[in-house]
């Protein structure tokens, strides 16, 4: 089951740390899994009542399948965007964007197999039965579950990695049960709405990238997509997790940031380009969407930069931070 929950514009960038993989210490609150979805049952984790862990592939393809323990709900949560495939027995579940902050869900004992289309990382959360209320269970559309827009559940996995190996156990725990008493209390869509078909929004994704400069109604959308107003404004959304104008807004911005790292032209300038009539309605959405100003995003991607170029020769590169940006 596919849904969005109302969320505001701004969005989260999650702070990476170090990427060496580390073999899982019980005294860990948040493992790192060899394995998708795997924890090692040497660390105890698995034992307990809430664990959480996390997943990191750096390749551009990988396949992964496992099965959720018979006891437990799985949930992950995306610390960058990727793109992935969610199928099992043959059935697509979800196949597309997810956005850094998508939660998805899956009951206890369903097998689930994935194939992600870029580098991903994500947190874990294995959640006993228990901490749910009873009737969860047999509430009809919570397996399988892709929220891909859910603010509490981008907040709760930022506490986390801020804390990283500093977490204890305590403090997770508490993370996870307000995890599930958030997903117990959803109030899910009555009428389910199909996403817009690949092909449809092959065709609105470029016609975006062909002309984001410029001013682009709904309408306009619309009929590139060969539907109605309505239909298309709500299919985009469960395929994308942003309405039209969401999305066509980060698409700007993305390419501002383009503009602001590599060049040296003016603020009004890039403003322009990228298709907003003022810099100052630009500054709003731009501090809106990345939770700094153009020229403060600026100055710390230059500092960025400066700092990886002064690095020595065949020194491991460190993790930059994980990225939200809407693809």
């Amino acid at each position: 089951m596919l849904t969005n929950l109302q969320a505001g514009d701004a969005w989260i960038e999650f702070p990476g740390t170090s990427g060496d993989c580390e073999f899982p210490r019980a005294t860990q609150a948040i493992i790192r899994e060899r394995q998708w979805r795997q924890i090692d049952p040497r660390t105890g984790a698995a034992a307990e009542d809430i664990a959480i862990s996390r997943w990191e592939d750096p390749r551009s393809t990988s396949s992964h399948q496992a099965t959720t323990p018979e006891d437990r709900y799985f949930v992950g949560i995306a610390l960058k965007t990727t793109r992935a495939k969610l199928t099992r027995d043959r059935q697509v579940i979800f196949d597309g964007t997810m956005p850094a902050g998508t939660l998805y869900l899956t009951a206890p004992s369903k097998p689930l197999a994935v194939q992600f289309q870029s580098p991903c990382a994500f947190l874990h959360f294995y959640i006993s039965a228990d901490q749910f209320p009873a009737q969860f269970s047999g509430t009809e559309g919570l397996n399988d579950l892709v929220l891909l827009r859910d603010p509490l559940a981008a907040e709760l996995a930022k506490a986390l990695i801020e804390l990283g190996d500093a977490a204890d156990h305590e403090f997770t725990r508490c993370i996870g049960q307000t995890l599930a008493m958030h997903l117990a209390r959803l109030e899910l869509p009555r009428a389910k709405v199909n996403a817009l078909p690949k092909w449809r929004l092959r065709r609105v994704e470029q016609y975006i990238a062909d002309h984001f400069h410029r001013c682009i109604s709904l309408s306009e959308l619309a009929n590139v997509a060969g539907l109605s107003r309505m239909h298309f404004a709500a299919q985009f959304r469960v395929a994308t997790g942003y309405r039209p104008r969401e999305y066509l807004l980060n698409h700007r911005i993305e390419q501002a940031k383009t503009l602001l790292a590599t060049t040296e032209r003016p603020l009004a300038e890039i403003a322009l380009a990228v298709g907003f009539s003022t810099q100052a309605h630009f500054s709003t959405v731009f501090k809106r969407i990345t939770d700094q100003s153009p020229a403060r995003w600026r100055l710390a991607s230059k500092g960025e930069r400066r700092e990886v170029q002064a690095l020595p020769p065949r020194r491991p590169a460190t993790e930059r931070d994980w990225i939200s940006a809407a693809a």
